[in-house]
């Protein structure tokens, strides 16, 4: 048994831990549990806990069934808001299959062998995301409008204001968690909110994203209001985007950060930004992975719509922030399509393997758009080679599974269930008769 396991032992006795709960995340990026006692956890490190694979979406098929869940002792955490007595730990798990391998259809493991294909070209993958959701208050009903819990807008400072507290339980309950907070505001919405994580390796920043949608939710429900992660769930209103701020690091050197060169981008940096280009239309299904996602992409406010980059613009997909003078590690880009939504081990895997792509092939870089690339005509993006990102999900299945990128990435289990799933959404969802046809039609026709 190594020192990480031996630790947690040790703290389930020493705190009265009475259940652990393992956590895992299926393809779509919903986080399952199951509860262990006390007297099991040495087993589960050694052997792992058996369940049922078939009937977690994405997982395995019937016929292959048994999968083993093995908890990561390094991801060990007491979940605050279950008390202080008889109190209960999460730990994330591996999923295996019955013979001890890692299954090709867990999400963190899609993401691991990503992270070991940038560690063997000497690089450590950093992001630091803005997530971003609404609070509203309960619905008498589910057809009822929805009603957010204040009128606010963008950095909003409200007299007494339900959101101020409701971010300090949040952050405060993070913070026990061992999740460090960098920002936290009112967004532009009524009832909209921000809270920024601080910079991780891609693999402990995606645990904590899984981390921080559960606690959203659990501070939500104590202060009687619900939190929604949808990327848009008014139509008059900003959606919720999950913008993340990316680094290559060797070592302690920002593979990113190159003095005197322009915006201090590294030629490293550079092909990161182009395979990002090239390969965003690919990656936008998993990235944007929901019907709804489109409704923010293109519904303004912010939402990148279009494949370019800028300096500091934010009407492009790939920004560039300001570079802070003496301070190199700080240099970095921001990927804008993603939304809070995502599954984040599928979305960050195929975003650094769309930046990695660059660099091996050596991308060239086309020139940064300073224009607000949403006020240009059709006629002038065309003559500056700026394509648009897909207009609904089904265009994005049907560039996705061309993609050799995504299908390497993702393995083709993962691959296959992510294409079979979303073409049921989007037949789902198009066979629906909406309010808007019945309003627009219903009489006039």
């Amino acid at each position: 048994m190594d020192r990480q396991q031996e630790f947690v032992l040790r703290t389930v006795e020493e705190r009265d831990i009475r259940f652990i709960r393992l956590w895992f995340t299926d393809v779509l990026g919903m986080l399952k549990s199951v509860a262990v006692a006390p007297a099991e956890l040495e087993s589960a490190f050694a052997e792992g806990i058996g369940f049922d694979g078939s009937s977690i979406e994405g997982l395995t098929r019937v016929y292959e069934a048994d999968m083993i869940a093995r908890p990561d002792p390094t991801t060990f955490q007491v979940l605050p808001w279950r008390g202080e007595r008889h109190g209960t730990a999460r730990m994330f798990c591996d999923i295996l299959t019955p013979d001890g391998e890692p299954s090709l259809a867990d999400s963190r493991n899609v993401l691991k062998r990503a992270l070991a294909k940038a560690s063997d070209k000497g690089f450590t993958f950093y992001t630091h995301p803005e997530v971003e959701f609404y609070l509203f208050n309960h619905p008498a009903d589910a057809s009822a409008p929805l009603v957010p819990v204040d009128q606010g807008g963008y950095f909003d400072h409200l007299a007494r204001g339900s959101t101020h507290d409701f971010r300090r339980a949040a952050i405060t309950m993070l913070e026990s968690m061992g999740i460090s907070v960098e920002f936290s505001h009112h967004e532009a919405g009524p009832g909209q909110n921000e809270i920024d994580l601080r910079y991780a390796d891609a693999l402990t920043t995606a645990d904590n994203l899984m981390t921080f949608r559960t606690v959203v939710k659990e501070v939500a429900l104590e202060q009687g209001v619900f939190a929604s992660f949808m990327p848009k769930p008014m139509a008059d209103q900003p959606g919720s985007g999950m913008h993340t701020h990316l680094s290559l690091f060797e070592g302690d050197r920002n593979a990113f950060h190159e003095p005197g060169a322009q915006f201090e981008l590294s030629k490293t940096a550079r092909s990161f930004i182009a395979g990002l280009l090239v390969h965003a239309a690919e990656i936008t299904a998993i990235t944007n992975q929901y019907v709804n996602s489109y409704k923010r992409l293109w519904g303004g406010s912010e939402a990148p719509s279009y494949v370019c980059w800028g300096h500091n613009n934010r009407s492009a997909l790939v920004r560039v922030p300001m570079y802070k003078p003496g301070k190199g590690n700080s240099s970095r880009i921001e990927y804008r399509a993603l939304d809070s939504a995502t599954n984040p081990y599928l979305a960050y895997a195929v975003i650094l393997a769309a930046g990695l792509k660059g660099i091996e092939e050596g991308y060239e870089l086309p020139e940064a758009t300073e224009d607000d690339v949403w006020e240009l005509t059709d006629a002038e993006r065309r003559a500056l080679g700026i394509k648009p990102l897909p207009q609904s999900l089904d265009a994005a299945i049907q560039i996705m599974e061309t993609s050799e990128l995504v299908a390497e990435t993702l393995g083709e289990h993962v691959f296959d269930f992510v294409l079979r799933n979303k073409r049921q959404e989007w037949d789902a969802y198009r066979s629906q008769v909406t309010p808007f046809e019945l309003k627009r039609f219903l009489q006039v026709l």
